[in-house]
């Protein structure tokens, strides 16, 4: 098979299967396997691949038609111009949480340090990208998932090693407790309803539950992170969240009654309540 054809046989599998953006996904896998972009992998496009190559590419084709996620697949994904490792176990970033970070990096514009600790952490992708972005950022990551503090120890230590990785429960008091003096606190917590739990998008049915159920109407972490959280804040730090859909009225709603003030929410570019934010 020529590079050409192989290229032509993925893109047709995962059409085939359904698989939106096929012909970039079928570019991701192969420049994953040949380390080589594209463009210079078609350049000679009629050059034989190796057996071993098109078994390996068609293989992880196959198993990217089955609904198991492209970013699993490449060990890898993007995020705030980072790349970041990931795999079954921890959940993968997305784009909708750059809104996130964005929000934090407006907060602290101008300021020569930020103390911050970031609750269920996962890859980590948060705090290393805070931390790229602002000077003097120091603080901590905090994550119960054993599989996922695989994957957020080794982030930070190749994007922030300055952010400490904490093994922990967040919704403990005693968690919460043991920190203090905190100008930013972060959280894309678990918020997916028990309804939602039962229409995942296949895909999404790869990632951990863990880091998805947020309880029978999806605010659980909500509520108990605020009331255990808000006093490890210095006065005049700042509590962000990432919110799902039509969760943010309900969440400024748990901040306000925490005595946070400046609440609001941000969109995130879909035009989404993406943030729920409050000032201690």
């Amino acid at each position: 098979m020529t590079r050409r054809e192989l290229f032509a046989h993925l893109v047709q599998l995962l059409r085939s299967a359904g698989i939106s953006g096929e012909k970039q996904e079928a570019a991701f896998l192969l420049e994953h396997l040949t380390a080589a972009a594209l463009p210079l992998f078609l350049m000679d496009g009629e050059a034989p691949v190796p057996h071993a190559v098109q078994e390996q590419a068609v293989t992880l084709c196959e198993k990217r038609t089955e609904g198991y996620p492209l970013q699993y697949l490449l060990g890898e994904w993007d995020f705030f111009g980072l790349t970041f490792s990931v795999g079954e176990g921890v959940l993968i970033p997305r784009a909708d949480t750059e809104t996130l970070v964005e929000a934090v990096l407006r907060l602290r514009r101008g300021t020569d340090a930020t103390k911050i600790a970031d609750l269920c952490s996962g890859s980590g992708c948060i705090p290393a990208a805070i931390a790229n972005h602002l000077p003097g950022v120091s603080g901590y990551a905090l994550e119960k998932s054993p599989e996922a503090m695989y994957y957020l120890k080794e982030n930070l230590q190749r994007h922030a090693p300055q952010i400490i990785p904490c093994s922990a429960d967040v919704l403990l008091p005693e968690t919460a407790a043991e920190y203090s003096g905190l100008d930013i606190i972060t959280s894309n917590p678990p918020y997916l309803t028990a309804a939602d739990m039962t229409v995942l998008q296949k895909e999404v049915t790869f990632e951990p539950a863990l880091a998805l159920f947020g309880g029978e109407d999806g605010l659980d972490f909500y509520r108990t992170i605020t009331a255990v959280w808000k006093d490890s804040l210095r006065k005049g730090g700042w509590l962000l969240f990432e919110v799902g859909i039509r969760q943010h009225t309900d969440v400024e709603h748990i901040l306000r009654s925490h005595g946070f003030s400046e609440v609001s929410s941000v969109r995130d570019l879909a035009g989404i309540y993406r943030i729920v934010m409050g000032k201690r």
